[in-house]
């Protein structure tokens, strides 16, 4: 079973877990601190993202090329990576942990870009302004568990990703999504059925099925759903959370709640609290 990188470092002796902060629908934060330490990850699961807060010029990669980091350095290690790293300095850093279907599902959404033009590269110590300054947002949210911040931070994450110039074959194309889209902003107070989205696209339930997973990230009903919960998050401080549920289509406020904290690691009370508290 594949682990992520967090279960790495949670099995090292050494490796402390400083603060973390669930951002929902598997997305994590956590700042760790380590020194003299030998860490190795093996096919990992999900995504991770790393940056250097406090020192790093005694953390070294040391499968293949050797090199050392620094405070400011930048990490990505995409789902199925592996490597090894030999810490013989104090150091603190962020990570960001992402499964693969919620960081492209993000990506599709906030680009309006078909999921597999995201470039989820290898990146040893590089830089990046845009993703370090998110990063270290998420790092202080971790810190004040302040969870509206680290929403703002994510999506500035999410927003400076870069993509590919690969080709694409299959899936669905950039219309037909459009089309799907405005679809389900028109129609989400209303049960969406798999076989109303196949008809905007001509094709069967199966096929439509299996060809929106390519392209966007993630099966038709959880871009609905995720559809869904952003809307409630627009709504949720304007109006009552029961008037939220059934303008957003939910079942019930319960299953609103259910499904909100599913997705944003909080309920919509809390988050209307934390609204209003900022």
């Amino acid at each position: 079973m594949k682990q992520r990188v967090d279960d790495f470092l949670s099995a090292s002796a050494n490796a402390q877990r400083v603060a973390g902060l669930d951002l929902g629908g598997g997305r994590q934060i956590a700042i760790w601190q380590n020194s003299r330490d030998e860490v190795r990850y093996d096919m990992t699961k999900g995504h991770a993202f790393s940056f250097y807060l406090k020192g790093g010029q005694g953390s070294r990669r040391v499968d293949g090329k050797v090199r050392s980091g620094w405070p400011g350095a930048l990490c990505v290690l995409p789902e199925g990576h592996s490597s090894e790293w030999q810490i013989t300095a104090p150091f603190q850093f962020v990570h960001l942990y992402v499964p693969d279907d919620a960081l492209r599902g993000a990506y599709a959404q906030t680009h309006d870009r078909d999921a597999r033009l995201l470039d989820m590269s290898e990146r040893t110590f590089a830089t990046s302004e845009r993703m370090g300054r998110a990063l270290q947002v998420l790092a202080g949210a971790a810190l004040t568990e302040d969870v509206l911040a680290a929403d703002a931070g994510y999506a500035e994450l999410v927003a400076g990703l870069p993509e590919t110039n690969a080709g694409l074959s299959g899936g669905l194309s950039a219309r037909v999504l459009r089309n799907v889209d405005e679809w389900i902003d028109t129609h989400l107070a209303d049960e969406i059925r798999l076989k109303d989205l196949a008809s905007l696209a001509g094709l069967s339930e199966f096929h439509f099925h299996r060809m929106f997973r390519q392209s966007r990230g993630m099966p038709p009903h959880r871009w609905v759903m995720l559809w869904r919960v952003m809307r409630a998050k627009v709504l949720l401080p304007i109006m009552p959370a029961a008037q939220v549920a059934a303008e957003c289509g939910f079942a019930s406020q319960s299953h609103l709640s259910r499904s909100f904290k599913a997705q944003m690691g909080l309920t919509p009370g809390q988050y209307r609290r934390e609204i209003a508290s900022n």
